[in-house]
């Protein structure tokens, strides 16, 4: 509990104190007042004091203008403890509302958090520890075990064990080494690291992710600005109202003078609309931060609305569904063996930086031999050709090697093919997929599983390849061979019909469509900056099984939003009626006012917690 928080706490015990001795006492006329006035001004002295000042700076028709209107005229009446219940339990809402907001920003503290404060930088070949902003990118700095990783780079010396749950919400460690990445903002746990900066510290991960977080609530939703307008209209209608309850039936019934004033009071103790304008924006904020808490950063209320609503999710293939990196499914020699097939190719593709080159490469049990190759040539689009101990090797894709030797039917193959030949002799073809990920399918059958009416598949891989992924995922859609341009076009056509439509995607073509959907999420870890960008939501670990949390945890915030709307409203209406026919008093108003606006901050927090998913 802050300082704040405890001093008002010690205001409402002294009042409840007060006003305790004032009901044994039971004083009559003026001591009555004066005893009563006492706790009142205890508890209420700074909502009085902003309610003057409101007047002056013309915003007075506020909850503090309306609690001090309410209790002055309940002293008026002679409501005496009524006058003070009000203000005591206004306040008493006012603490639960602190309280609940410091526990929803506690996920953001922690988040802010992980901004690395110091750097150790390698400089003439002695350490120096400055500050991560004066680091450079090329410059190598030293992450010793139980510092935190102050920028993006790759290792380039030793290995580790790295922490990454207060980016990705992942609990188990990653292990990583000579040439693996690390992202700033995470622990390093076990060895020495040398690490490579590949981004200054403003364009680092932990410093984009806090840049994110800081501005996400700024972005209010449309039940939140809904919510601001209807006060603004809501308040001044009852106020008014509650005047005309007060002065009507005195001057044109004969009625009593000191009841009617009394209804009216209850009418402006009813009026505030507290719970609605602290609950709604705190149940928001609530949700984004239990979704830092998992390694998903939504950008605003506004994109948690549109989630929680998505019926139609498209996705992206390389790096989204798949792992996006090639490697070697099959080997098919023909006059060879598979290891002699798999040497050749790996010698011929040895020193290209393709991809795919790669991928033949690391397949390759043993060591490449460069002194073994006198000469390579890359055609772009086409292969690569190589001179091995004298011999003439191709490997490349089938228009290429059959310009040089025949090539057998193979039938039907699912995914990259390499052939390869040596000295005008066919060897055989190596068969290369870009694997799914392991939570791919998990992710597709829970989203399915929430009511996503409608998957969709959009790449510009080969179709054959495109369509047997949608089958193994069982994606209800899949639109193959596409250009950037063609992805935003198909995107167009589907939201008319399947609106909201939510698209998945990590690489920098994926930009303009992440910018074109209704709600745009980018898979962080290995995404690129502009597709973060352009994104609403970032997945931090690049698991697409984070996406249905994300909607369960958007929609049971809706959910939460929506219960405390209908229930504030309703039990206003209620009050005010009967308030307005002489059943309800101030008691039942001060239900309806602070013990709603309480009960609402209570479902507000469970937006804190989210159920897990049945295994």
């Amino acid at each position: 509990m802050t300082r704040k928080q405890t001093v008002k706490l010690i205001r409402i015990i002294i009042a409840v104190v007060l006003t305790a001795v004032a009901v044994i006492i039971s004083p009559e006329g003026l001591w009555a007042l004066i005893l009563y006035l006492l706790p009142w001004a205890v508890v209420g002295y700074d909502v009085v004091t902003d309610a003057v000042l409101g007047i002056f700076r013309g915003q007075f028709l506020d909850e503090k203008f309306l609690m001090t209107l309410a209790t002055a005229g309940a002293f008026a009446v002679g409501e005496h403890i009524e006058a003070v219940a009000v203000m005591l339990f206004f306040q008493i809402g006012e603490l639960f509302e602190s309280i609940a907001v410091g526990k929803s920003r506690k996920n953001i503290r922690a988040l802010m958090d992980i901004r690395p404060d110091k750097a150790t930088v390698l400089r003439g070949g002695e350490e120096h520890t400055v500050s991560p902003d004066e680091v450079s990118v090329g410059e190598n700095i030293v992450v010793k075990p139980g510092e935190r990783i102050p920028l993006d780079g790759v290792i380039v010396l030793g290995s580790t064990t790295v922490d990454t749950s207060a980016l990705t919400g992942e609990s188990l460690p990653a292990e990583l080494s000579t040439g693996d990445k690390v992202i700033s903002g995470t622990v390093n746990l076990s060895g020495v690291i040398t690490v490579q900066v590949q981004s200054e510290f403003a364009q680092s991960t932990v410093q984009r992710v806090l840049e994110l977080v800081e501005t996400a609530s700024a972005k209010k939703a449309r039940t939140e600005a809904f919510i601001t307008r209807f006060a603004k209209v809501y308040t001044p209608c009852v106020v008014a109202g509650a005047v005309l309850l007060a002065v009507i039936p005195p001057l044109l019934f004969a009625g009593s003078w000191s009841e009617w004033i009394y209804r009216g009071l209850v009418f402006l103790a009813v009026s505030c609309p507290c719970a609605l304008v602290i609950s709604v924006p705190l149940s928001f904020f609530g949700g984004i931060g239990r979704a830092s808490r998992e390694g998903i950063l939504i950008k605003g209320a506004s994109y948690m609305e549109v989630l929680a609503k998505v019926r139609t999710v498209v996705l992206d293939k390389t790096g989204t569904l798949t792992q996006g990196r090639f490697s070697v499914a099959s080997v098919h020699p023909a006059d060879a063996s598979a290891e002699e097939l798999l040497r050749a190719a790996a010698y011929a593709e040895s020193r290209s930086l393709h991809p795919i080159a790669q991928s033949i490469v690391a397949a390759y049990s043993a060591d490449v031999d460069e002194s073994l190759i006198t000469q390579m040539q890359e055609h772009t689009g086409k292969g690569v050709e190589a001179v091995v101990q004298g011999h003439r090797i191709l490997a490349g894709n089938k228009g290429y090697i059959s310009s040089v030797v025949n090539i057998p039917d193979i039938g039907k193959a699912t995914g990259t093919i390499v052939y390869v030949a040596r000295d005008e002799e066919y060897l055989g073809y190596i068969l290369l997929s870009d694997k799914v990920k392991p939570d791919s399918a998990q992710a597709i059958g829970e989203l399915k599983a929430l009511g996503v009416e409608r998957t969709v598949m959009l790449t510009g891989d080969r179709r054959d390849i495109a369509e047997e992924i949608g089958r193994e995922l069982q994606l209800d859609s899949v639109f193959a061979e596409l250009l950037p341009a063609n992805k935003v076009e198909a995107v167009e056509e589907l939201i008319p019909e399947h609106s909201p439509v939510a698209f998945v995607g990590d690489g920098i073509n994926d930009a303009p469509v992440l910018s074109r959907c209704d709600v745009g999420v980018a898979m962080g870890g290995m995404g690129s900056d502009a597709a973060i960008e352009a994104a609403d939501v970032v997945l931090m670990d690049d698991k697409l099984s984070k996406l249905p949390e994300a909607v369960r945890i958007s929609r049971r915030t809706v959910a939460i939003v929506r219960q405390n709307i209908i229930f504030a409203l309703a039990i206003k209406a209620l009050v005010l009626i009967l308030g307005a026919v002489g059943i309800a008093g101030m008691w039942a108003a001060i239900f309806a006012d602070v013990g709603v606006m309480i009960l609402a901050i209570l479902n507000s927090m469970r937006t804190l917690i989210v159920r897990k998913k049945k295994s």
